[in-house]
């Protein structure tokens, strides 16, 4: 075992295993993780003022299974693959926050830490399975189911926390600077103060799902709300274009695979 090896957290792992199934952490990764955080916000809102609420919850997870059955199916990272699979997570993910608030009347102050205490408790079961939380050793069925619990609890969580920001004071304007300046705090204390990288990376993917709803609802909502009044369609579309440059940039040129 390498140093490198030690100092990048990544588990040990056969040469002979599976390729990992998720990218590598760029730049890239985090533009469009932000994206498709916002994305789903909005789609999430228009598909239901569209279909109606529970129409666009059945519809959202049933991309979602579509979406993982694919993602699970391929034997490598294939960037419009694993990326269609996180838009519908997202857009889901958003869903399941808002049926507990709108549909079941459950505040923003108890959902949030009621998804909390669900993300720790998929993190405590994968860490005392796998012995590891890295990304970098998705090479099999168990990790990979691991991975995208994680990620679905992530998103719920980060949607739940983004609107009670919202509603308490801040603001969707006011949001955006929270969680700009809190996505900061793990990068920065892995740099300086020597934060764990897998912590560090699993608290900045939980901050970027509040950050990009945020921005994205700012962008959309009228101007009663504080917000710029583009519409929901609009900024759902260009998010949506913005994402498929990003991904079709990462298929052709494979920045985001590990060489």
């Amino acid at each position: 075992m390498t140093t490198e090896h030690l100092l990048d957290d990544r588990p040990f792992v056969p040469l002979r295993a599976l390729a990992n199934k998720v990218p590598e952490v760029t730049v890239y990764f985090w533009i469009i993780k932000v994206l498709t955080t916002g994305m789903g916000e909005t789609a999430s809102d228009l598909l239901a003022r569209v279909f109606g609420p529970v129409p666009a919850v059945a519809l959202g997870g049933l991309a979602l299974a579509v979406s993982l059955a694919v993602q699970f199916a391929v034997r490598r990272y294939i960037a419009w693959v694993y990326w269609t699979a996180v838009v519908m997570v997202s857009v889901f993910g958003t869903m399941a926050a808002d049926v507990l608030h709108v549909g079941l009347g459950v505040p923003y102050a108890v959902s949030t830490p009621v998804f909390l205490v669900l993300l720790a408790a998929v993190f405590a079961l994968w860490y005392a399975v796998e012995r590891t939380l890295s990304i970098h050793g998705i090479r099999t069925r168990r990790r990979e189911i691991f991975y995208w619990a994680a990620v679905l609890a992530t998103f719920a969580l980060g949607t739940a926390a983004g609107d009670l920001t919202a509603t308490v004071g801040f603001g969707y304007a006011g949001s955006v600077l929270l969680f700009a300046a809190a996505i900061c705090v793990p990068a920065v204390a892995h740099r300086v103060a020597g934060m764990n990288a897998v912590t560090a990376f699993w608290t900045a993917y939980v901050i970027t799902r509040p950050l990009g709803a945020s921005l994205a609802d700012w962008m959309a909502v009228g101007h009663a709300r504080g917000g710029l009044g583009l519409g929901l369609g609009p900024v759902t579309l260009a998010w949506t274009v913005a994402i498929a440059c990003f991904v079709g940039y990462l298929a052709v040129s494979r920045r985001d695979v590990r060489r």
